[in-house]
C-alpha cells in the first residue's frame, strides 16, 4: 500500500478504512497541463462518496467563475448537469495558468413557529424577506465553500493564483500545475487573506473506488498556514480543509451567523 508522505509542521499521515458516509466535492479536468495553439480541456464537477467517480449528486455551476491568465473572466461552453455530475468544456485562448472555481456563500437557519421545528437555505438579502419576524429561537450559520482546480496552456503563470481575500483561500507557494511524483509541494491556507494557522488539511488520492483503503493525509498549517506534501506517484489528487463548525447546532443569530468556511482542490501530479 502506498501512503502519501508529508512534511512540515505537526504533520501527521493516517492510513484508514473509507467512511461510508463522507460525500465529497470536486472538480476534476481531462488534463492540466495541456500544449498547442488553443488546447480544449473538458471538466467534470461533482459531489460524491468516491473522489473523482460520481455517485450521488451534482455540483451546480452557478458559482462557477473561470480566470484567464490576464485576469479576465472567461464563460464555459457546452455547460450542462445531469444526474450525477455537471459538465463543461474551457477553450484556452491565451498561454498561461487558469483558475475554475465554483464559490458558494449562503445562509441556512432553523427556527421554530407555533410549536414546528422549520429550516430556511438562501441568500442574505433573502432572510430578512423570507424568515417570519415572530420566529423562534432562530440559529443562523453562513457557509461558505470553493471547490477550484488549475490548468495550464504553455507555461505556467502566477496571476491567477492570488487570493481575492474571501473566506478560506489556497496560496501555492508551488506552482499547482508543477506538481512531480516524488517530489515535495509547499502551499498556504488564508482565511480572509491572512494566514489559517493550526488548520487541518486532507490530502486524498484518486481512484478510492479500486482500493479498499483512503490512504489519506492528514496535515495541519503552521503558523503561517502553510503545509508540504511530498507526492508519491502520479495521478489526481484531492485537497480538502474546513474552517469551524458544521450543523445547525453551531448556529448564531440573524446578525452575527455562526461561520463555515471550506475549500477544495483538485491536483495533478505528473510523472517525473
Amino acid at each position: 500500500m502506498k501512503t502519501l508522505v508529508a512534511c512540515g509542521a505537526l504533520a501527521l499521515a493516517s492510513v484508514l478504512p473509507l467512511p461510508v458516509h463522507a460525500h465529497r466535492a470536486w472538480i476534476l479536468p481531462s488534463a492540466t497541463v495541456l500544449s498547442g495553439n488553443e488546447p480544449w480541456v473538458t471538466v467534470d464537477a461533482a459531489v460524491s462518496t468516491d473522489v473523482f467517480h460520481a455517485d450521488h449528486n451534482p455540483m451546480r455551476l452557478d458559482g462557477l467563475i473561470i480566470t484567464a491568465p490576464d485576469g479576465a473572466r472567461v464563460a464555459a461552453e457546452n455547460a450542462s448537469t445531469g444526474k450525477f455530475r455537471s459538465s463543461f468544456d474551457l477553450k484556452l485562448l491565451q498561454k498561461g495558468t487558469y483558475k475554475l472555481a465554483v464559490v458558494n456563500d449562503t445562509l441556512s437557519a432553523a427556527y421554530k413557529l407555533n410549536g414546528e421545528t422549520r429550516r430556511w437555505r438562501g441568500t442574505a438579502e433573502a432572510l430578512a424577506k423570507e424568515v417570519p419576524a415572530e420566529a423562534q429561537e432562530l440559529r443562523v450559520t453562513r457557509s461558505q465553500s470553493r471547490g477550484e482546480t488549475f490548468v495550464t496552456s504553455g507555461t505556467p503563470s502566477a496571476r491567477v493564483l492570488q487570493p481575492t481575500g474571501v473566506a478560506l483561500e489556497l496560496v501555492p507557494i508551488t506552482h499547482p500545475n508543477d506538481l512531480v511524483a516524488g517530489q515535495a509541494a509547499t502551499f498556504a491556507f488564508v482565511l480572509d487573506g491572512k494566514p489559517a494557522a493550526g488548520l487541518p488539511v486532507t490530502v486524498i488520492p484518486g481512484g478510492i473506488r479500486y482500493r479498499d483503503r483512503l490512504e489519506d493525509v492528514r496535515l495541519t498549517t503552521d503558523a503561517q498556514g502553510r503545509f508540504t506534501v511530498r507526492w508519491p506517484a502520479a495521478g489526481m489528487y484531492w485537497l480538502n480543509a474546513n474552517h469551524g463548525e458544521s450543523g445547525m447546532e453551531a448556529a448564531g443569530s440573524a446578525a452575527q451567523p455562526a461561520r463555515r468556511a471550506s475549500y477544495s482542490a483538485t491536483l495533478e501530479v505528473l510523472p517525473p
